[in-house]
């Protein structure tokens, strides 16, 4: 499909892909924390009453959560003799004596079709509760339940909203015959089979609303992009254009797609209304220019352009126009993607011939490394942009990885079974 670009958009085309294409693993992701940060702040789960004998742990699940963010170290349940499960059974001083500043009790009780699960949080140095609430939940949502205890908990002593309950998708291959697009819970957890394909997948991105995926398929031996709604498996073609059909991205409303063609024999630009159907082409030069990310705002597109020589970062109108160059640093930056309040902007940069995660600024000052380098790829905030997942190597393989914006906090998801590649974090949604 690259013969007809000339040998300079063979090249970079080719490598876009390369980089693009995947190898993965059947398996639950497991999380490694490779780096947190110093001062971590103590917090204590203690064992939810009733949850003995049951499908999901739910106060293991928490710890878990909060442990991973980097910003807890919660106590093992061993370094307390008590058991409370809710907080009049509390003994404040007991937990003051181990220096505990705050403490998280719960338990689950059968009921109907399902579980009550109860919790409560509490500053352990007032003795009062700060949070409480309970849930009616089906036993297969218990693990989804956890996670948003865990969010509720982050939020209050943190300030800023959790993201544990998410989701993740990633492309996994076995060999060169046996692709599929996977989604999760963000720790690796119920992964679903979304897609399974004999040829490969990639680039897949959520769409605002968290209820489908748009990604690259080779299903028909050439490049299409479908948008498949993860709940009913409903598949839609938006387009199989002649040569490159890539890097689809979704408008903030979700309403649109920009998306990479070269059907007029030179890889461009394009946006596609979904409601009208209709396809309008925004870039018009020599260069390849792809992997475009809109604007939170919906106001521009920033996208990966070799016009200037090599692969930059370039900003333009979301309805087209003059671009202007964002990056200057370095001869290769690819694979843009927006924080979630549109303030920060992460790409890959080569650097002493590592590729790295990197952050700027939307404006394109102050850049960042957050990754020591390798063959790091695919950058994907998570929604409430306080981590970056990425794809990485590792022993030879490909794994995920993610990192803190500011670096601080590290840590790996592993597979047991094969390679991941295109990691995509799911928006808030459904």
């Amino acid at each position: 499909m690259l013969k007809t670009l000339p040998t300079r958009a063979r090249a970079f085309a080719a490598l876009l892909l390369t980089l693009a294409a995947v190898t993965t693993a059947r398996a639950e992701l497991t999380i490694e924390i490779v780096k947190g940060v110093e001062g971590a702040l103590p917090i204590a789960i203690a064992p939810f009453g009733g949850n003995a004998g049951l499908p999901a742990d739910i106060s293991a699940i928490i710890t878990a959560d909060l442990k991973r963010s980097g910003r807890f170290s919660p106590l093992a349940s061993s370094q307390y003799a008590d058991r409370p499960t809710e907080l009049s059974q509390v003994n404040y001083a007991s937990f003051r004596s181990i220096g505990v500043p705050h403490l998280a009790v719960g338990q689950v009780r059968a009921g109907g079709a399902g579980y009550a699960v109860q919790f409560q949080l509490a500053d352990v140095y007032q003795g009062s509760q700060l949070l409480g609430s309970s849930f009616d939940v089906r036993s297969g949502d218990l693990r989804r339940v956890a996670h948003h205890i865990a969010d509720l908990i982050y939020e209050k002593l943190t300030g800023e909203k959790g993201a544990f309950n998410t989701r993740i998708a990633y492309v996994t291959a076995r060999g060169t015959s046996s692709y599929t697009l996977v989604v999760a819970d963000s720790d690796g957890y119920n992964p679903q089979v979304v897609l399974r394909s004999p040829l490969p997948v990639m680039s897949p991105a959520w769409s605002p609303d968290g209820s489908k995926l748009a990604y690259v398929s080779f299903e028909n031996r050439a490049a299409q992009i479908v948008v498949q709604n993860v709940f009913t498996g409903a598949r839609q073609t938006i387009s199989a254009s002649p040569g490159i059909n890539g890097a689809p991205a979704w408008s903030p409303d979700g309403s649109q797609l920009a998306f990479t063609l070269s059907k007029d024999g030179n890889p461009e630009i394009y946006r596609y209304d979904l409601a009208s159907r209709q396809t309008q082409r925004l870039t018009s030069t020599s260069a390849i220019d792809t992997e475009a990310t809109w604007s939170p705002d919906g106001g521009s597109i920033v996208f990966t352009s070799d016009r200037g020589g090599g692969p930059q970062l370039y900003r333009m109108p979301a309805s087209g126009g003059g671009a202007e160059r964002l990056t200057f640093s370095g001869d290769y930056n690819s694979r843009p993607t927006f924080s979630p309040d549109g303030k920060s902007i992460a790409y890959v940069t080569r650097s002493g011939g590592r590729f790295h995660i990197a952050v700027m600024d939307a404006s394109g000052r102050n850049t960042r490394l957050l990754t020591d380098g390798g063959m790091d790829e695919s950058p994907s905030f998570a929604p409430n942009g306080g981590m970056i997942l990425y794809a990485t190597q590792q022993g030879g393989r490909g794994v995920l990885a993610a990192v803190s914006t500011d670096g601080r906090v590290r840590q790996t998801l592993l597979s047991t079974d094969g390679e991941v590649r295109e990691p995509a974090w799911s928006p808030y949604g459904r």
